[in-house]
């Protein structure tokens, strides 16, 4: 996943504002906050698209330890299969029960832990139990992260919405005093 960056600098933001042919102090604050705001609206953005990814990361694990569980479940109804011991033998092992080419990829992808010392990825009750607490472990992490990138997230909204709002206020400012003078008061 990428980290979240500033794609505007300020002076190439403040290059595309245009506030009309005034030269105010009013004014030029007001462009000033206009691009400091369109830099949160920028990163706001950014963040959404990095929230949005790892949603898609935790249905996908989501996927995987609903699988997880169903291959468990199906060794421990009976369905499962034996296991070869070293010596060649199979043992009773109905408990047993493979784990999909598309779940071992997922674990391997991400670094997540779990049981295949013999390297036929078949795995019984307690090497279930220790790939699915892995899984959701990783779970948890992942929703953490998205719980922190929410809270950057609404930072930058609010920042956005100040910003904002003390463009309009110095624009409005200037307004009116642009009408004073015209006004000769």
């Amino acid at each position: 996943m990428t980290q979240v960056t500033n794609t505007s600098s300020l002076s190439e933001i403040l290059d595309t504002i245009d506030l009309g042919p005034t030269g105010s102090v009013q004014m030029m604050f007001a462009k000033l906050q206009l691009a400091q705001s369109e830099i949160c609206k920028n990163q706001a953005e950014a963040y959404m698209e990095q929230i949005e990814s790892i949603q898609e990361e935790q249905e996908l694990c989501a996927k995987m330890i609903e699988e997880a569980r169903n291959f468990q479940q199906l060794g421990e109804d009976g369905e499962g299969v034996g296991k070869k011991s070293i010596s060649g033998t199979t043992t009773k092992g109905e408990d047993c029960y493979p784990m999909s080419q598309e779940l071992v990829d997922f674990m391997n992808d991400r670094g997540l832990k779990f049981p295949n010392e013999d390297k036929d990825y078949i795995l019984g009750k307690d090497e279930w139990d220790y790939a699915l607490k892995s899984l959701t472990n990783y779970q948890e992490t992942v929703g953490n992260k998205t719980q922190t990138y929410m809270v950057y997230l609404q930072d930058f909204i609010g920042q956005y919405n100040s910003y904002l709002q003390g463009a309009n206020t110095q624009i409005s400012n200037a307004n009116q005093t642009l009408t004073n003078l015209a006004r000769g008061q």
